[in-house]
C-alpha cells in the first residue's frame, strides 16, 4: 500500500518532479515516503529499501542435480555478504527437477512474488520454454547454465559461450593435430542440448575442406527436428542420439558403426554432448566393445569433476578432452582466489562458473548511475565492457558475455591444460 501511494502506477522521476512542487498534496506525499522506513519512490519488482531479491530455478533433485547444486553453491558464495546501494542480495534458488513445466509453474511464481532477476538458472530445455515469460515480463535473464542463447532478446545476458563455440573450437584444435575431419563423430542427447551439439560440429567443419557433404547430412538432421524432437535421428551421419531422461546407449552407438561401415573410415575422435551418467556409461560400453576411439566431454556433459569422477568409480582412468568455459584452475585473477576462499573445497568448473555469474551480475549492478532498474541494469551491462576480478566480460555486441573457451584433459586426481604432446600421446593410442 505504502509503495503504491509512493509511486502510483509506476509514474516517472521527471513527472514526480514536475507535479510536487505544484500540488501541495504531492509535497506531503514526497514527505511521507522519505520518513516513512522500507518506501522506495523508484521501487521495482525485488528491489526494496534493504533487500534485492533474485531468483532461479534448478535441478536441486534427481538425476541432474549436480549441476543444480553446483551452480547454487557458486552463486550463493559470491552474493554472501555483498551490497548494492546499501541493500543485501536475496538469493532463492527453487527445484524445477530440469522438467519444462515445473519450470514454468515455480517460474511464474517468483514472479508474482516479486524478483529483480533470474540469475544461473540451468537447463537448456528449460530455458527456452521460460525464456518468452521472462521477456514478456522483462525480467532480465543473467547467467544461464544453457546451450549459448536460448532466446532472441534483450532481457538475455548470458555469460557462457554456445556449445556450438565450445564444439568448433575441438574441432579446430583436433585437426590442427592430425584428426581427419571425416573421422570426427558425436554422441548426443536427442533434444535442444544435443541439436546445439550439431550446430557446432557443423561450424567446425565448415572450416576444413570437403567437408559439404557431411554438413549437408548435418543440415538435414536439423531439418528433420523442426517443429518437434524427431526421435528417427540415427544412422543419417556422423552422430548418435540417445533420448533424454534415458541411458538406451546401443542404437546411438549403432549409428556410428554404421556410419564407419558407409564411409569406410572408422570414427577417431568422439564428442559427447550427454549428461554425465550416460556418457560415462558410453565411454564404458565402447572401452567393452574395444573401440580406439578418443572421447572429448563438453563443460556441461563433464559438470565439473562429476564425470571424471564417474569414469573413476567404473575403472576408466584413461585421460578424456574436455572443453571448459571458465578460466584454468592456476590462472593468478583475483576472481580466482576469492572463489578459491569462498568455496574452498567445493571449486570446482561447474561451482567456479557459478560465483563468476553471481560476481558478473554485482558488477553490473554496481555500475548503475542511478535507481536500480531492470532497464538501467540491462543499459549499464551493453553500455562497455568491464572487468570482474580479472576476468572481461563485453556484452556490447550481444551474447555471450565471454568467447574463452579451454581445452582440458583430465588426469587422475584433477584437470590439466591439454597439450600438443597431449595429442600425440592421444592418437597413437
Amino acid at each position: 500500500m505504502h509503495s503504491a501511494l509512493c509511486f502510483p502506477n509506476q509514474i516517472s522521476v521527471m513527472r514526480l518532479r514536475l507535479s510536487f512542487w505544484r500540488n501541495q498534496t504531492w509535497r506531503l506525499v514526497l514527505l511521507f515516503c522519505l520518513i516513512v522506513p522500507g518506501i522506495s519512490i523508484a521501487e521495482e519488482p525485488g528491489v526494496t529499501a534493504t533487500v534485492i531479491r533474485v531468483g532461479a530455478l534448478m535441478p536441486l533433485g534427481g538425476d541432474n542435480e549436480v549441476y543444480g547444486f553446483n551452480m547454487k553453491k557458486g552463486i550463493e558464495a559470491a552474493l554472501a555478504g555483498q551490497t548494492v546501494q546499501g541493500r543485501m542480495l536475496e538469493f532463492e534458488a527453487v527445484n524445477d527437477f530440469g522438467e519444462p513445466i515445473t519450470t514454468l509453474q515455480a517460474g511464474n511464481m517468483l514472479i508474482e512474488k516479486g524478483i529483480f532477476s533470474m540469475l544461473g538458472n540451468v537447463g537448456t530445455l528449460t530455458a527456452l520454454k521460460l525464456m518468452p515469460v521472462l521477456t514478456s515480463n522483462h525480467v532480465p535473464a543473467v547467467g544461464f547454465y544453457a546451450a549459448g542463447e536460448v532466446g532472441q532478446t534483450e532481457e538475455m545476458l548470458n555469460f557462457r559461450p554456445s556449445h556450438a563455440q565450445e564444439i568448433a573450437e575441438l574441432i579446430r584444435a583436433a585437426t590442427d593435430a592430425g584428426v581427419k575431419p571425416t573421422r570426427i563423430c558425436a554422441f548426443l542427447q536427442n533434444d535442444a542440448y544435443g541439436l546445439a551439439g550439431i550446430e557446432g560440429l557443423k561450424i567446425g567443419l565448415s572450416e576444413r575442406p570437403e567437408t559439404q557433404s557431411i554438413i549437408d547430412k548435418l543440415d538435414h538432421i536439423i531439418d528433420m527436428t523442426m517443429g518437434g524432437i524427431n526421435p528417427a535421428l540415427d544412422n543419417l551421419g556422423p552422430v548418435g542420439f540417445y533420448r533424454r531422461g534415458t541411458m538406451h546407449l546401443r542404437e546411438g552407438y549403432q549409428s556410428l558403426k554404421a556410419w564407419e561401415q558407409t564411409t569406410g573410415e572408422a570414427c577417431r575422435l568422439v564428442v559427447l554432448v550427454a549428461v554425465p551418467q550416460v556418457a560415462a556409461a558410453f565411454i564404458a560400453y565402447a572401452r567393452y566393445k574395444n573401440e580406439p576411439w578418443i572421447f572429448a566431454a563438453l563443460s556441461v556433459t563433464a559438470a565439473g569433476n562429476e564425470l571424471p569422477r564417474l569414469l573413476q568409480e567404473n575403472g576408466t582412468r584413461e585421460p578424456i578432452i574436455i572443453t571448459q568455459v571458465v578460466p584454468a584452475p592456476d590462472a593468478t585473477l583475483p576472481l580466482l582466489t576469492d572463489a578459491r576462499g569462498a568455496l574452498g573445497p567445493a571449486l570446482n568448473p561447474l561451482s567456479l562458473e557459478g560465483f563468476i555469474v553471481g560476481r558478473m551480475f554485482l558488477s553490473i549492478l554496481r555500475s548503475i548511475d542511478g535507481p536500480l532498474t531492470r532497464t538501467h541494469f540491462l543499459q549499464t551491462a551493453r553500455r562497455r565492457p568491464f572487468e570482474v576480478g580479472g576476468l572481461k566480460i563485453d556484452f556490447t555486441d550481444g551474447n555471450p558475455g565471454s568467447s574463452s573457451v579451454l581445452l582440458m584433459v583430465s588426469g587422475a586426481d584433477r584437470s590439466r591444460m591439454l597439450t600438443a604432446e597431449d595429442w600425440r600421446s592421444l592418437l597413437q593410442n
